[in-house]
């Protein structure tokens, strides 16, 4: 069903994903390659198949893990790429892209753990049929 909490931390994830994609276009570690814009749409398309995924929560909870390992090696960029910025910070949106990312990697944990307590509830109702 897409009425669990579960749908709700996997959508605050995307809202993040799509924050950084809008705040994270002077992103520029490897050269001209949008870098960030193209990991922000994997994320975006891992986390809309996540919530469409709904009826089978394995897949859920797998999709939801290869995101926060992809959002892990982002934040670990995105720290890489702000301790080594010319002249420091000038700007205060600069630096915002890690909570993002940071924001998106507890949501779904959040969700995990949702998605999880539902696997043990529909577990338990099977022992007694």
């Amino acid at each position: 069903m897409l009425q669990r909490i579960q749908t709700v931390w996997i959508f605050l994830a995307i809202v993040g994903a799509i924050l950084l994609f809008v705040t994270g276009q002077d992103f520029s570690l490897f050269g001209p390659i949008p870098f960030i814009s193209s990991v922000c749409v994997v994320l975006i398309f891992f986390g809309f198949s996540a919530i469409l995924s709904y009826q089978n929560r394995k897949r859920q909870i797998l999709l939801n893990h290869i995101s926060i390992f992809i959002n892990a090696l982002l934040l670990g960029l995105l720290a890489y790429w702000l301790l080594t910025l010319p002249g420091g910070i000038d700007f205060p949106e600069k630096g915002i892209e890690p909570l993002f990312t940071l924001l998106s990697v507890i949501f779904l944990l959040l969700a995990n753990l949702a998605i999880r307590k539902d696997e043990r509830l529909v577990k338990s109702v099977d022992r007694l049929r």
